[in-house]
């Protein structure tokens, strides 16, 4: 075995000076730089995807044949064995100073083609119609090792986007609502990183678990206080991180951007990556790509982040006793091995661009296409819900005369609450990929310890200070003022819930 793998595999030496890779780095030939097929029946080249099926359809002979697994990669099964850095060629670090307009000779009428490989992945002979493919000629990386095919249909899209938007039409901007149409929508393949890892996790901290909760005082002045058990916690364990993926476009990385609301196409995954097969550019007929602009250089602290955080959500399964939160002092991740594979995953997307004098917001409302997830951004029309947002408040400022309500002074932030509600429901600024619970993992070798420490009375913080065992490395501070007001609200989803009928 080398590097985890078998060495008689279909491997690539590793080329330093080109690749700017690691020495221990093993580079792994997935094929992709042969990404179309013909027809194995009657070596067509007009070969197209079958929705329905998951297969490769010949558009001449009618045969529909199986997708090609990707081989020399390690399987889920086998990535407890991943040592070292394994790569798929696919994956390499692009080469910036080749020339994206490039010249083809067809191989079926000796035809010369001009093509800008900038903008297209695959073209056709303008002489005698035959397909030709492009990957060997593109920049390095710029064709991935594998692709998620399309899943469901256009239509099927439609059905969702329109589900989606008719939900948020009472605040949407009126030229919105005139413009909209799931005629303009398009079906994208968006490039990502996959990333496999091996890695031993040790945490260590303190826990608190709750033994009593009791009160004080009466009326305005009661108070609420806890009494706690105070534990010295351990958690050492290997762990198998599968299929963490990261999106390897420039542009789609920046979610924070307030001119384009790329989250929402974050929020979209996971995607069921066991189902992707290797290259072929037959799967982008009919679709739009982006190429990927992005090293594994460049990614690798995000997908170092994220993996801690992955590691330090897997070990809560562990923690149930600990209900008011674990503060660890100490996050250790040691990677033994990481695997990275490029891949095209399918999105369907509508765009609008919304203008507001000099200020310009590109809104999405992205469909996996694969699990129909969606999310979206709709174009608010704020004095709208500026107004009914101040009819609120003055409803809220009545009821806290007139309702006996211990906390009634909750309701002079309804008008507050619903227009945050309401902004973050049309916008979706928060929403995200979960990625530290939706990836998956495995665990073995667990070595728990919970040593008691003391016993703590009179405590008036509901959790844990300093519990930091479900945050997120790197969440922005507003994102957290979002979610109190939204998810943690009881006025606030009483609110959400009533405009789902809208």
């Amino acid at each position: 075995m080398e590097n985890g793998f078998d060495a008689n595999t279909n491997s690539i030496a590793n080329n330093a000076n080109q690749t700017n890779l690691s020495n221990d780095t093993t580079i792994v030939n997935t094929g992709s730089e042969n990404g179309q097929n013909k027809c194995p029946k009657c070596g067509a080249t007009d070969i197209s995807l079958n929705l329905k099926t998951g297969k490769l359809r010949c558009r001449y002979c009618r045969y529909e044949f199986e997708p090609e697994k990707v081989e020399g990669m390690l399987a889920d099964a086998d990535l407890s064995q991943l040592q070292g850095q394994v790569v798929g060629a696919g994956a390499t670090n692009i080469v910036a100073d080749t020339n994206d307009i490039v010249t083809f000779k067809c191989s079926s009428c000796g035809a010369e083609v001009v093509i800008d490989t900038a903008s297209a992945t695959q073209a056709r002979c303008h002489w005698c119609r035959n397909f030709l493919s492009v990957n060997q000629q593109i920049p390095n990386g710029s064709i991935p090792d594998v692709v998620l095919p399309f899943g469901i249909s256009k239509d099927e899209a439609k059905v969702e986007i329109e589900k989606f938007v008719g939900k948020r039409k009472f605040f949407a901007h009126p030229k919105f609502r005139q413009e909209f149409t799931t005629e303009n929508i398009m079906g994208v393949y968006l490039p990502y990183m996959i990333v496999d890892a091996n890695a031993h996790v040790n945490l260590v901290g303190n826990g608190e678990h709750l033994t009593r909760t009791y009160y004080r005082g009466s009326g305005e002045h009661r108070k609420t206080y806890y009494d706690a058990d105070l534990y010295h916690v351990e958690r050492d364990f290997d762990l198998v991180i599968q299929g963490l993926t990261v999106e390897s476009s420039a542009d789609k990385l920046n979610n924070a951007s307030s001119d384009v609301t790329n989250n929402v196409i974050n929020a979209i995954m996971p995607f069921d990556l066991e189902n992707c097969v290797k290259f072929d550019s037959n799967y982008l007929k009919g679709f739009t790509s982006e190429r990927r602009d992005t090293n594994i250089d460049q990614l690798k602290s995000l997908v170092d982040t994220q993996s801690r955080d992955i590691a330090k959500f897997a070990a809560n399964d562990t923690l149930k006793e600990y209900d008011r939160g674990v503060a660890w002092d100490n996050e250790q991740l040691d990677v033994k091995g990481q695997q990275w594979k490029a891949a095209y995953l399918p999105v369907w997307l509508y765009s609008y661009l919304q203008v507001n004098g000099e200020k310009k917001v590109l809104h999405y409302v992205a469909v996996n296409a694969r699990t129909k997830e969606t999310m979206g951004s709709v174009p608010i029309h704020i004095p709208k819900l500026v107004g009914i947002s101040c009819l609120v408040e003055i409803l809220g400022f009545l009821a806290m005369w007139f309702i006996d309500f211990d906390y009634n002074w909750i309701f002079l932030l309804a008008g507050f609450i619903y227009y945050f509600v309401i902004f973050a429901r049309y916008r979706n600024s928060n929403a995200r990929h979960k990625y530290e619970t939706e990836t998956k993992t495995n665990m073995s070798n667990l070595r728990k310890v919970d040593n008691f420490i003391r016993s703590e009375t009179g405590l008036t913080n509901s959790v844990m200070i300093g519990a930091n065992n479900t945050s997120i490395s790197g969440q922005k501070l507003d994102n957290k003022l979002l979610n109190m007001l939204v998810e943690d609200n009881p006025v606030a989803n009483l609110i959400k819930d009533n405009t789902d009928t809208k």
